[in-house]
């Protein structure tokens, strides 16, 4: 396990002990560069550019752009991304790249392509002298080994970015609300994790000698089944795992679906909520074994009704990975361990 997996792991426990802390100056400044550069070019698209769970998290943007407004926006993996050349890629273009460590070869990569052809390339990761953020003209980094608050550093710093950008393109009053309510988040991510706590040590108790779990969701949170499928089980706990989009369930995976086949079920919020439901109806008549976690049930205390919509995704990573610990509580598989990653050439 590196220094930077121990100090996350370290930063989770602080959420979950509630401990606050507010954006520094600096992540603000850093913002602010690249909304004037945003301001300064005619964005026509818009990248979102990493791999695995990075990735994910940057699909949240994605998912909001395209929702909120007609600027065009793709998600892609690094390499496909290089490889692909997609032909409206110009200086007309931004591209956001992401990777924790800032070491992603294929991450890096592209940001240097992006960069080749003219567009407007935004790094976000852990340390500013990261071979990542070398290779972008603007960064994000979140150096929270300084005692700051992981999540809060993360995804607080994204989702400013996100609404700020929204704020460009788009203008609306209610971005500016949810600007000024994600001071409330960081304290949100404690009370769900606390919320969520013994429904996650019961799932770790009741599937620890599951080979097999499917995750479904749909929307905003597809991202994180996605995400705590392949970071989560597969990566980290080698449980066999597959992201179900619920709209996709019933056109051929809904045919594995059995007594004492496990599913675990995110129920959004969102405008997508009709097409979870139809799928845990479904699951439900036919598995003994189905798990939700109803997005609706998070605690949204602070945030007005009208923007749930918003702080939903922000909070849901912190609850799954309440489920993932209870897994690994129960199996006695921490999530650090590895049998690959890190400990070869691939």
């Amino acid at each position: 396990m590196t220094q930077e997996q121990l100090t996350l792991d370290e930063n989770l426990n602080k959420v979950g002990e509630g401990k606050k802390v507010e954006m520094s100056g600096e992540h603000s400044s850093q913002i602010k560069k690249i909304i004037s550069a945003v301001k300064e070019r005619n964005i026509q698209n818009i990248f979102f550019v990493a791999c695995g769970g990075s990735m994910a998290s940057l699909s949240f943007g994605e998912y909001f752009i395209s929702k909120e407004t007609n600027v065009p926006s793709y998600v892609f993996t690094s390499n496909e991304f290089i490889h692909r050349n997609p032909k409206g890629l110009n200086e007309n273009s931004l591209v956001v790249v992401r990777s924790h460590s800032g070491n992603t070869p294929e991450t890096v990569e592209a940001a240097s392509f992006a960069r080749g052809k003219g567009a407007l390339t935004v790094a976000i990761s852990l340390l500013v002298d990261s071979p990542l953020c070398k290779e972008a003209e603007y960064t994000m980094h979140y150096n929270y080994k300084d005692d700051s608050n992981a999540i809060d550093c993360e995804v607080g710093m994204f989702y400013t970015f996100i609404f700020e950008l929204l704020q460009v393109l788009s203008p609306n009053e209610k971005y500016s609300r949810v600007l000024n309510q994600l001071s409330n988040l960081d304290e949100l991510l404690a009370k769900n994790i606390k919320l969520f706590s013994i429904a996650g040590d019961e799932f770790g108790k009741k599937y620890k000698r599951e080979n097999i779990i499917y995750t479904m969701a749909s929307g905003a949170y597809i991202h994180h089944a996605y995400s705590f499928t392949s970071c989560l089980l597969m990566e980290m706990l080698w449980i066999h795992s597959n992201a179900i989009h619920s709209g996709e369930f019933f056109h051929g995976p809904f045919e594995i679906t059995d007594y004492d086949v496990p599913f675990l079920v995110i129920l959004g919020d969102g405008p997508s909520r009709p097409l979870d439901q139809r799928a845990l109806d479904f699951v439900r008549k036919f598995s003994d074994k189905v798990e939700v976690v109803d997005i609706e049930t998070l605690n949204y205390e602070g945030i007005d009704e009208d923007l749930k919509e918003y702080f939903g995704p922000a909070l849901t990573g912190a609850v799954l990975r309440v489920y993932a610990d209870g897994l690994a509580e129960h199996t006695g598989h921490p999530l650090s361990v590895r049998r690959y990653m890190w400990k070869m050439e691939y």
